[in-house]
């Protein structure tokens, strides 16, 4: 009982999180279509097709398939993308090679090659195929993060609000989503409320038949009576089911129980009869779908539902805010997008994260769309493209993942895909043509953010692929310590690393002008693996690399595992690990005690004498023999890199432990 009444409490608060901008898309969706002279029979052909739209794609694809899908608790394209890749065993295409020293269990990893289907050993082989999958992931993440800019932008254009609304509600994000929802979820649980109520007393009022729409005739009628009038009309209808993607893409600020109970039991009932009200009433008056809304509403309870209405439409951008701050995190713990501060919200979920950057360019953003493009119907159009390639890009993964993953039977795949491509490609389609009066503006911020993603990308790369290259061998190490002039001052020393199959050539630069290499050093590398979570007693993996107080050390994270450690307390953690490691050696190999003794002393005696964290600071140096498209995309990368934040202030090192070595890549 307990635990249901605690899910029923998260479901109430996904009310303001998760659902603002779906259930708020009645004050938009007629006003955004360009009827002329409509008759009974359009409208009712328009019920329809919002009907079932809401209903497939809804409570089909995403209540009842996509939260099926989720990656331990997280959400969205990214998620779904480093699902596929990990039971694809293909590692992801980034800067972060695959872990060849995690404890991990290697079982879902190597589920057997030879029961993968035909399809993942396909990506397996191909290059290309996985830069393309690659691909969709990175262009579903930025349509995300550009509706996160655009919903609240046409929230504000139909309710006429101030910039000043929207800043408070972007300062607002600083306290975490549970905190805003406890705040957002009464206003949006009245909003849920009220509207079905007014529809219903619309229905019984204008049109009590409307319920007769839900036959899928009326939707060939409607297309068999307009032709291509009617196909582009589905650029309006098709913002009935804006939002939806949050359902999904905020998956890791809930849980999957909660959403699917407030949409189905909620969310969907509340948009049916709203639509449903709105349709009666235009039906009676067929020249009022440019103010669809407001004009159904009975005069004597205008003003407390116009309130309602305006409240409900300022905190309705609230899903896809959160949503961007998700993906972004995925992102950049993936090393798919420069590294920027995330901080967690709650010490109970740890999918709840906020990124201060992100959230001030988000909002500035959104003002500059507000003032340039006053025009609600151009945002709108605008808003119809993001939306319906989103819905289009997470089909396309969820089928990867029913063949891939879930090993679905095929004909149900293929009614999936079949269905579900077909409606979204129509919709598609059709938004496409409303490029020209404003659709491009999520394209435009799409360009940008994928131009940001695959400039980091192809940096880090080219980084990798100039560190395996010439990366510094344990024999080479060796050598490098054997010089008399090399010395091996007092204390105990983190050096970061990439690699682990080697070490950093930045080393080797280190040892060649300091002449001296710490008493104990630990080759340390910050590795998120393609899992939300590490378990903590696989968090640390320490191993001995045959040199006298030189060490190993792997910091494993999932990208749903927060970094915060404080400084100490990492230290503290990593020779705890090291301790233990040494004991386990020495109780596998017990006859010489004295060595167990010895370096548990050197330890001690390392790390009273102080504590420094070593990290390289790498330019390229782009010669003249290096390309026009390197020069270019390398020049860019450097830009992304000075201006991002470091990887160490996310342990909270101390600023006067950490040494920074300068080392030229040459490209």
């Amino acid at each position: 009982m307990g635990r249901w009444w605690e899910t029923l409490i998260i479901a109430y608060k996904t009310l303001g999180v998760v659902f603002g901008g779906l259930v708020t898309s009645p004050l938009y969706v007629y006003p955004s279509m360009h009827l002329k002279s409509p008759t009974e029979d359009d409208y009712l052909g328009i019920y329809s097709i919002m009907f079932w739209t809401l209903s497939l794609i809804g409570v089909v694809k995403y209540a009842s398939i996509a939260l099926k899908a989720d990656d331990q608790g997280e959400g969205g394209t990214f998620a779904l993308y480093s699902s596929l890749c990990r039971n694809m065993n293909i590692g992801m295409l980034t800067s972060r090679p695959a872990n060849s020293s995690s404890t991990l269990s290697r079982s879902l990893l190597d589920e057997g090659t030879e029961k993968q289907s035909r399809l993942a050993k396909f990506f397996r082989k191909s290059v290309v195929a996985r830069r393309v999958l690659l691909f969709i992931a990175m262009l579903g993440t930025c349509m995300v993060i550009g509706d996160g800019i655009l919903t609240p932008a046409i929230s504000a254009v139909v309710e006429a609000l101030s910039a000043v609304v929207l800043i408070i509600l972007f300062l607002l994000q600083k306290f975490g989503t549970s905190r805003v929802s406890f705040l957002f979820s009464p206003i949006m649980g009245a909003w849920t409320l009220c509207t079905p109520l007014v529809g219903i007393y619309s229905i019984i009022h204008h049109y009590p038949s409307i319920f007769k729409a839900i036959s899928p005739h009326y939707v060939f009628r409607f297309f068999w009576r307009n032709g291509r009038e009617g196909w582009l009309l589905l650029g309006g209808t098709v913002l009935c089911i804006t939002g939806s993607e949050a359902l999904f893409a905020d998956l890791g600020h809930f849980n999957r129980s909660s959403i699917q109970i407030a949409f189905l039991f909620t969310i969907y009932p509340s948009l049916v009869l709203t639509y449903a009200g709105q349709t009666a009433y235009l039906i009676r008056n067929p020249n009022d779908h440019d103010d669809g809304f407001y004009k159904f509403i009975p005069k004597t309870i205008y003003w407390p539902i116009f309130i309602i209405a305006t409240l409900a439409a300022t905190v309705a951008s609230q899903s896809l805010i959160s949503a961007t701050f998700s993906v972004i995190k995925q992102s950049v713990v993936l090393d798919y997008f420069p590294r920027v501060k995330v901080v967690h919200t709650s010490d109970s979920k740890e999918g709840e994260v906020y990124s201060p950057e992100v959230n001030y360019i988000l909002m500035i953003l959104c003002v500059v769309v507000i003032l340039i493009f006053g025009d609600g119907k151009d945002i709108g159009n605008a808003f119809g493209v993001v939306v319906s390639l989103v819905m289009l890009i997470t089909t396309i993964l969820l089928t990867l993942v029913m063949i891939i993953i879930w090993r679905t039977p095929p004909m149900l795949v293929a009614l999936y895909f079949c269905v579900f491509f077909v409606m979204e490609g129509v919709y598609v389609s059709a938004v496409f043509t409303k490029i020209p009066e404003g659709g491009w503006i999520p394209f435009a911020i799409s360009f940008i953010l994928a131009l940001i993603m695959f400039g980091w990308f192809y940096g880090r790369q080219r980084k990798l692929e100039y560190e395996l290259t010439h990366k510094i061998t344990l024999d080479r190490l060796g050598v490098l310590l054997s010089d008399p002039s090399v010395q091996r001052v007092p204390g105990l020393c983190f050096f970061y690393t990439n690699i682990q199959d080697g070490l950093t050539p930045t080393l080797g630069h280190y040892i060649k002008n300091m002449k001296s290499l710490h008493q104990v050093t630990m080759f340390t590398t910050l590795r998120y693996l393609l899992v939300p979570k590490v378990a903590p007693h696989e968090r640390i993996v320490i191993k001995k690399l045959g040199l006298k107080g030189v060490y190993g050390c792997v910091i494993q994270y999932g990208y749903a595992d927060p970094l915060n450690l404080e400084g100490d307390d990492f230290v503290s953690q990593v020779t705890n690990s090291l301790q233990a490691h040494i004991q386990n050696c020495s109780g596998r190999l017990p006859s010489n005690p004295s060595e167990y003794q010895e370096e548990i002393s050197d330890l001690e005696e390392a790390r009273s004498a102080g504590v420094v964290h070593v990290r390289g600071k790498t330019r390229f140096y782009i010669g003249h023999n290096s390309g026009w498209f390197d020069r270019i995309m390398l020049a860019f990368y450097e830009v992304l890199h000075s201006n991002c934040r470091s990887a160490l202030p996310a342990l909270r090192v101390p600023p006067p432990q950490r040494i920074e070595v300068g080392m030229l890549y040459e490209a």
